[in-house]
């Protein structure tokens, strides 16, 4: 079985590992098998702990040689596990070593060891799977590769408190996502897992934990299951918050903390659930502390951010939980130059993970101030806040950068910030050159944002749009992510809210008849509707109508039929009849409309439809054509007279709605 190198070694390099490390191999192919297991027992003392030896060992071929030895039958037992524990051994070193165990088809063969009767084997082979997949480089696939692989981890959970310990590591590792869940679930995960969390052994109940944590995440079905299962008589919610006790080690705390969150938000437990607010929320918060260690505030932070995202009795709550808001400002003071962290490699390590500490505070401040705008406002109050969130859309993570883009989409909701804080720190500035090539997730939050920016009562709209925003948001509508295309003509409706006419000129030249015409047949229906909205907001004002109409007339009453007798629901056609009382407001314009049949009669029909929306609609139409006071009133009134349009009128003054009566 040949075993694929990571690079070529030169010469004299491979002469010294020779030397060293030579005898170690050379003693696996002796002829006498007690000689073989006196040779990797003296191998597994020589790798522990010993990287360089580890990686000797590898390039001198030593794996394909443990593997052949570890699915021997004519091996003795004895020779197997301790194959298996050196292998574990090497693979416990670099990401490279875990490479060339992987390409020495590793798994396959621990896979097929767990079908040995012998437990102590057994063993090994799980805790050596266990290292194999707790790294990075393993893809979690190979897990589920054989249906009955999954089958007999579920049984082996049964036969010792290291096989329930493993196994519980390998799947909490190799559930990445909805299709991992079902296939665990689907196997009993639930019922084979939960009793391990009242295990005597801390480890056994700490992966148990673990496995519900991730099977939960994201995921109802899981979830609903969770919260009507009991162990010795009590439900599984009820033991997650005896876990989350203070006297309880904190990964412990954080862990059903994160089970419950999930519950929560799937809908399993109620968001004002005691166990919730008064246990769940408060634990999370005190993770954020500064005396907890880097990784408990991160995951504390996200996970809070995660709980209360959507809640908003919850995001105030939160804030208001020991001083949280202020707390979060030391996350981007950390590490500081006067730290109190005196284990140089801990400081190291922090140093290099500070960036994560600031990414989890913009999610939790976006979650906070999602909703409420007293909440917004002490965010923006705290020092310095408006700075962090500036240079955070600069910093070289792209997971800083998202949750900054997030936390200023959150805050940008606020009319009153709008007006003050985004427009003292110019943060359009920032935020136009992150859209500028930025990959979608970030493109999708920072163009919403955007969209709140160019609301009319905000100072930024117009550096915005000297800034060549229109041109950016076109390019927008012709994205193939949906959410993209529904962020550019949304931002282009906020600026042609009553905008002046070059702009909408430059709007509509931006966007070409042709892909208004596209945007007006897509497939989803929001991007139809903001679109119609852009048309609104175009068509406003009697110069402006009559300006438009006089250029682009002639398109724009194709795309109103084209609605008005496509299979449309009744929003889109009261929007689509609203622009043609626009229309019929024009000077000029309402020709269009008085020497076009078709459109008349679609109008007439809508009078009598049975939608109150859409007869007022169609009746606004009408008032806006017969004005008296304008020329050509009484042609155009004689006109709708012979149509039967008075009929109709009388009709609907006899209505039992009282809009339709008075109109």
């Amino acid at each position: 079985m040949a075993c694929v190198l990571e690079a070529p070694l030169r010469m004299s390099v491979l002469s010294e590992v020779t030397a060293s490390s030579r005898h170690y191999v050379d003693r696996l192919f002796d002829l006498d098998p007690q000689k073989v297991l006196q040779g990797v027992i003296d191998m597994k003392n020589a790798v522990i702990g010993n990287n360089k030896q580890k990686a000797n060992l590898i390039v001198l071929g030593a794996v394909p040689r443990l593997l052949y030895l570890l699915q021997q039958e004519t091996s003795s037992t004895e020779l197997r596990t301790e194959c298996a524990v050196v292998l574990g051994s090497l693979a416990m070193g670099t990401e490279n070593n875990v490479k060339s165990l992987l390409d020495c088809h590793i798994i396959p063969a621990l896979l097929q060891g767990l079908l040995s009767p012998d437990l102590k084997f057994i063993e090994a082979c799980l805790r050596c799977l266990r290292t194999i997949f707790i790294s990075p480089v393993t893809p979690e696939d190979l897990l589920y590769t054989d249906a009955s692989v999954i089958s007999h981890l579920m049984a082996l959970l049964s036969r010792s408190r290291y096989t329930q310990e493993y196994i519980c590591q390998i799947f909490s590792h190799c559930c990445k996502g909805p299709d991992h869940q079902t296939n665990l679930f689907n196997h009993g995960a639930v019922q084979n897992i939960a009793h391990l969390l009242v295990s005597t052994s801390y480890k056994v109940r700490m992966q148990a934990l673990k496995c519900f944590s991730v099977l939960a995440f994201e995921n109802p079905q899981v979830s609903m299951t969770l919260v009507n299962v009991s162990v010795d008589g009590e439900l599984l919610p009820q033991i997650f918050v005896k876990m989350l006790q203070r006297d309880k080690p904190i990964e412990m705390q954080l862990t059903s903390a994160k089970c419950l969150t999930s519950m929560c938000r799937a809908g399993a437990i109620r968001t004002d659930d005691p166990c919730i607010v008064l246990k769940t929320l408060p634990c999370l918060v005190r993770m954020c502390s500064k005396d907890r260690l880097l990784e408990e505030r991160v995951e504390g932070a996200e996970t809070l951010a995660y709980l209360i995202e959507t809640d908003v009795e919850l995001q105030r709550m939160a804030s208001i939980t020991d001083h949280l808001i202020v707390m979060l400002a030391d996350y981007f003071k950390y590490p500081s130059s006067v730290s109190a962290i005196t284990d140089i490699k801990r400081l190291d390590h922090d140093l290099k993970h500070a960036h994560e500490l600031r990414q989890a505070a913009f999610k939790l401040y976006a979650s906070l101030g999602a909703n409420d705008e007293d909440i917004r406002k002490k965010i923006i109050e705290t020092e310095n806040m408006m700075d962090r969130i500036v240079n955070g859309l600069s910093e070289s993570s792209i997971k800083v950068r998202l949750a900054a883009v997030r936390c200023l989409h959150s805050l940008s909701r606020s009319v009153q910030q709008l007006r003050t804080s985004f427009q003292d720190h110019a943060v359009w500035k920032p935020l136009m050159k992150v859209l500028q090539n930025a990959p979608n997730e970030i493109l999708v939050v920072a163009s919403s944002t955007l969209c709140n920016l160019l609301l009319e009562f905000s100072p930024s709209k117009e550096p915005i749009l000297e800034s060549g925003a229109i041109e950016l948001l076109c390019s927008l509508t012709q994205s193939e992510n949906l959410a993209l295309r529904v962020n550019g003509i949304w931002a282009l409706m906020n600026m042609a809210f009553q905008a002046e006419q070059k702009i909408k000129s430059d709007i509509l030249r931006g966007l070409s008849t042709e892909q208004l015409f596209q945007l007006l047949s897509d497939s989803d229906v929001n991007v139809l509707m903001k679109t119609l909205g852009l048309l609104r907001n175009l068509l406003s004002t009697r110069p402006h109508i009559d300006h438009i109409m006089s250029t682009h007339g002639k398109q724009i009453m194709q795309a109103v039929t084209l609605i008005l007798e496509g299979e449309h629901n009744i929003e889109v056609k009261e929007q689509t009849l609203c622009i043609l009382a626009n229309i019929a407001d024009g000077t000029t314009a309402k020709e269009l409309i008085m020497t076009n049949d078709d459109i008349l009669q679609k109008i007439k029909y809508y009078m009598s439809h049975s939608n109150a929306k859409l007869q007022l609609a169609a009746m606004f139409c009408i008032s806006n054509l017969i004005w008296n006071e304008e020329e050509g009133s009484q042609e155009r009134q004689d006109k709708l007279r012979d149509m039967g349009v008075v009929d109709i009128l009388h009709k609907l003054s006899q209505s039992s709605d009282p809009n339709l009566c008075d109109k």
